[in-house]
C-alpha cells in the first residue's frame, strides 16, 4: 500500500503550504496527494491533523507552525483564528492579492477551459480595514468559551459572531477590525446595557425563549449616517427602552434606530414588520454622484469605496456611447442600472425580489433618473418562456450579476439568443463564473477583458468583472 493511502482521519502530517485554495484553505501535497489545510498560509510548514479523507484529497487542521512564512504578518484582531471571518489576516495584503489573482486565473484555466488565462487588471482595496458598511451581530445565551479562558466571565450572554461550523455558539466580540471604529463603540455600549438589564435576554433558537436576536449596524461611509437595527423575537418597546435610551444618550452619532420583529422560528435577521424608533427609516450613501437610500433590510454593496471601483469597471467594460439599450439581469436594488443610466439610451433591470425592485424604482426617482425600467422576473425561466414584452427592444449590452451559484443552465444557454454585442459578467464566485463563461464561449462570445476587484480584504471573497464580445 502506498504511503498516501495510509492517510486517514486523525493522521498527523508535516506539510509545506504552497498556496491558498478558493475559500481560504492552505494547499499542500503529501507524496503528490492534495491536502487542504485550515488556518495555514503559503510559505508555512505546519504540523496538521487530518479530519476528513476523500478519494482525491484530504482536509486537515493546522496544529502547530514548524516554520513561519516570510509573508506572515501580525494579525491586529484579538479574535483572529477563532472568528472565521478574516481567514488570512495574518498574510501580507500584497500576498493576499497574489493568491486571489491565482485563484481566478486557475478557475478559468481549469474549469472554464481558457488555457493560459490572465487577468488584465487587479484593483486592490484601500483601506484594507474598517471597510464594511454593514455588520450583523448575534445575541446569544450560549457564549463560546475560549481555551484557557476563565469561566468567571459567564457563558450565558454573548454579542458577536458565529463560531465557524457551529450555529449554537457565539463568539463574544470586543472589536471587529473590518467595520468602522464607531461600530465597535456601539457594540461595546450595547453589550454593557444588556448585561446591566436582566430583561434584555438573548433569544435561544432551540427553546425559542428570550427577546434579543440580532444587532445590525449600517453605516453611510460618505454621509456619516448610522442605523442601528434591533431584531427581537417579539414586540415589546418597554423592554427595549433601556437599550434604546442608553445608545442614544452615549453615542450621539447614531442617526436612525429601527426595531425588526421576527416572531418566527427561522433564525433570520429580518422581521415580519419594522418599527421606526428614532430618526429616519433609511440612511443615505453616495456612490459616483448618486445618492442611495438604504433601509434596514435592503441590499447594498457592503464596501462603499470598493463598490464604486467595481461599478467603474463595469462602466468601463460596457463602453457605452449613450445610444445603447442595456439589460441589467439580477439587478437587485438597481445600483448598477442607475450607475450606467447616464451613459445609456435605456436600461432595463430584471429581478425576482419585489422589495428590491421597489428600492430600485425609489432610488431612480430619488436621483431624477428617467431612462430606467425595472421588471419582476424569475430569470431561470423568464426569457426561455417568452415573458419579455414585445415592445421592449433587444439589448446591445447585457450586464450579468448572478448569485454565488451562478446562472441557471437554461439561462446560460438562452443568453446568446438575446444577441447582445457585449456581455459584462460581474461575479462573486470565479468558479461558477468560469463554468458559465465556458458556455458563452461555446456560443460565439470571446473573453475580451477580465478585472478582479478586491472587495473584502483578509477574507476569501473575490469579485470579478469579465467582458465578453460577440465574434
Amino acid at each position: 500500500m502506498s504511503e498516501r493511502l495510509d492517510i486517514k482521519r486523525g493522521s498527523e502530517l508535516e506539510l509545506k503550504i504552497e498556496s491558498l485554495s478558493y475559500g481560504g484553505k492552505g494547499v499542500a501535497h503529501y507524496n503528490d496527494f492534495v491536502v487542504f489545510v485550515k488556518n495555514a498560509i503559503p510559505g508555512q510548514t505546519v504540523k496538521a491533523m487530518v479530519y476528513r479523507k476523500k478519494p482525491g484529497y484530504a482536509e486537515a487542521r493546522s496544529l502547530d507552525i514548524i516554520h513561519e512564512s516570510s509573508k506572515a504578518v501580525d494579525a491586529p484582531c484579538g479574535h483572529f483564528g477563532v472568528c472565521g471571518g478574516c481567514k488570512v489576516q495574518n498574510l501580507d495584503y500584497s500576498e493576499q492579492i497574489i493568491e486571489k489573482t491565482r485563484q481566478v486565473e486557475d478557475s478559468f484555466d481549469r474549469l472554464g477551459g481558457f488555457s493560459g488565462f490572465k487577468l488584465d487588471k487587479i484593483v486592490p482595496a484601500d483601506p484594507i480595514f474598517n471597510y464594511r458598511n454593514k455588520m450583523e451581530f448575534t445575541f446569544s445565551s450560549n457564549r463560546w468559551i475560549l481555551k484557557n479562558e476563565s469561566v468567571d466571565k459567564g457563558s450565558l450572554f454573548a454579542l458577536g459572531l458565529h463560531i465557524p461550523g457551529r450555529y449554537d455558539k457565539i463568539l463574544d466580540i470586543d472589536e471587529c477590525h473590518i467595520q468602522p471604529k464607531i461600530g465597535n463603540k456601539i457594540l461595546s455600549e450595547a453589550r454593557d446595557i444588556c448585561l446591566a438589564n436582566p430583561d434584555l435576554r438573548p433569544y435561544e433558537p432551540k427553546t425559542h425563549i428570550g427577546f434579543l436576536r440580532y444587532l445590525m449596524l449600517r453605516f453611510g461611509v460618505r454621509t456619516d449616517q448610522i442605523m442601528v437595527n434591533m431584531v427581537t423575537a417579539y414586540d415589546d418597546m418597554n423592554k427595549l427602552s433601556p437599550l434604546i435610551d442608553g445608545l442614544l444618550e452615549n453615542i450621539p452619532e447614531i442617526t436612525s434606530i429601527v426595531n425588526n420583529v421576527n416572531t418566527r422560528k427561522a433564525d433570520v435577521a429580518f422581521g415580519e414588520f419594522e418599527t421606526l424608533i428614532y430618526g429616519q427609516p433609511v440612511i443615505e450613501e453616495k456612490i459616483g454622484g448618486l445618492t442611495f437610500e438604504i433601509s434596514a433590510n435592503s441590499f447594498f454593496q457592503t464596501n462603499t469605496v470598493q463598490g464604486e471601483k467595481l461599478y467603474d469597471q463595469v462602466l468601463n467594460a460596457a463602453g457605452l456611447s449613450g445610444n445603447e439599450v442595456v439589460y441589467d439581469l439580477y439587478c437587485g436594488t438597481g445600483s448598477i442600472s442607475l450607475y450606467l443610466a447616464d451613459h445609456a439610451k435605456k436600461v432595463y433591470g430584471f429581478e425576482v425580489i419585489r422589495s428590491a425592485l421597489e428600492d430600485a424604482e425609489h432610488n431612480a426617482e430619488r436621483n431624477k433618473i428617467t431612462n430606467t425600467q425595472f421588471m419582476k422576473a424569475n430569470l431561470d425561466t423568464f426569457f426561455k418562456t417568452g415573458q419579455l414584452p414585445r415592445k421592449i427592444p433587444r439589448p446591445d449590452v447585457l450586464i450579468l450579476d448572478p448569485p454565488r451559484a451562478g446562472m441557471h443552465p437554461d439561462m446560460t444557454e438562452h443568453i446568446p439568443k438575446l444577441k447582445a454585442s457585449k456581455i459584462v459578467y460581474v461575479s462573486c464566485n470565479p468558479t461558477t463564473q468560469a463554468r458559465d463563461a465556458k458556455v458563452l464561449s461555446e456560443n460565439g462570445y470571446r473573453v475580451d477583458r477580465a478585472v478582479m476587484v478586491d472587495m473584502f480584504p483578509h477574507t476569501p471573497h473575490i469579485e470579478t468583472v469579465v467582458l465578453f464580445e460577440k465574434h
